[in-house]
């Protein structure tokens, strides 16, 4: 209309997609570093950090890795998405988009491939389990987490309680001084609700029954048997983490390169803008 003039809005960093996703990187970033200290106070009370060989020297997985390798990444991904965001950077909201998007894609190619070569999977499965049967009194963590999964899965071994002949501890051959000789660890045992204090010493020689016999006292299945089995009764459960997951992966790449575009976009402005005067000039 004559008499009215028109205002074009020039381009600007959308504020809530940008504090958002700082606010969202911040928690990342602590949690990140919190689970980083952990591993790290903990491989110093082990002396770890004080004999780096120490980390080669098990034989077993060291459960701190996972608190280590875990910290590791959540810190340097909360890092760059808290920081670019802020400081409006590019360069780290990219590298943020394309570290999540590749942590993404090997998920997924994860998940795929144990689908698909499901029996290779429980091949390495029995085998990982079994490096770690070995090396159950080198590492007290080790020690726990093994006796966790056979506590909460009601379960002896990779594919049974024979599995712990190859612990020099519990085999069963005549070379073998130990007490433990032809026994389980305490988690292998069934549980007396009537119990308070726990008997630690449950599984001492009890591989020398006979199955049937074991049956009343330890747990007889093995753990990859009911760790499948778990995860076929939690099915639901345990695939609604996994979306969960990934589509708080999508949101936090799509939020990212929808900053960066932002950023662009007010940065070609600003040229334009410096172009024209120079032109007026």
């Amino acid at each position: 209309m004559p008499g009215k003039h028109q205002r074009f809005q020039e381009p600007e960093v959308g504020c809530c997609g940008k504090y958002f996703l700082f606010g969202f990187n911040i928690v990342f970033w602590v949690l990140g570093a919190l689970f980083l200290a952990i591993g790290l106070w903990a491989w110093g009370e082990k002396g770890v950090l004080s004999n780096i060989s120490a980390l080669t020297d098990l034989g077993g997985l060291d459960p701190v890795w996972l608190f280590v390798v875990v910290g590791g990444v959540m810190s340097v991904l909360g890092f760059a998405g808290c920081i670019g965001a802020l400081r409006e950077n590019t360069f780290l909201l990219k590298f943020f988009s394309v570290f999540l998007g590749l942590i993404f894609f090997l998920e997924l190619a994860t998940g795929i491939l144990a689908f698909v070569f499901k029996d290779w999977i429980r091949d390495q499965l029995n085998l990982f389990i079994n490096n770690n049967v070995k090396a159950y009194r080198d590492d007290i963590d080790l020690q726990n987490l093994i006796d966790f999964a056979q506590e909460y899965w009601s379960c002896c071994g990779a594919r049974g309680p024979n599995d712990w002949n190859l612990n020099i501890y519990y085999n069963c051959t005549d070379l073998n001084p130990s007490r433990e000789r032809c026994g389980v660890p305490f988690s292998c045992c069934v549980r007396d609700p009537a119990e308070d204090v726990l008997n630690t010493q449950c599984g001492y020689d009890v591989r020398l029954k006979l199955e049937l016999e074991q049956q009343g006292s330890i747990h007889t299945k093995g753990c990859v048997g009911q760790f499948e089995k778990w995860l076929q009764d939690n099915l639901i459960v345990v695939a609604g983490v996994f979306v969960g997951v990934a589509l708080l992966q999508i949101f936090g790449i799509c939020l990212a390169q929808n900053l960066v575009s932002d950023i662009k976009a007010v940065k070609a402005n600003w040229i334009k803008r410096d172009d024209g005067y120079k032109l007026l000039k």
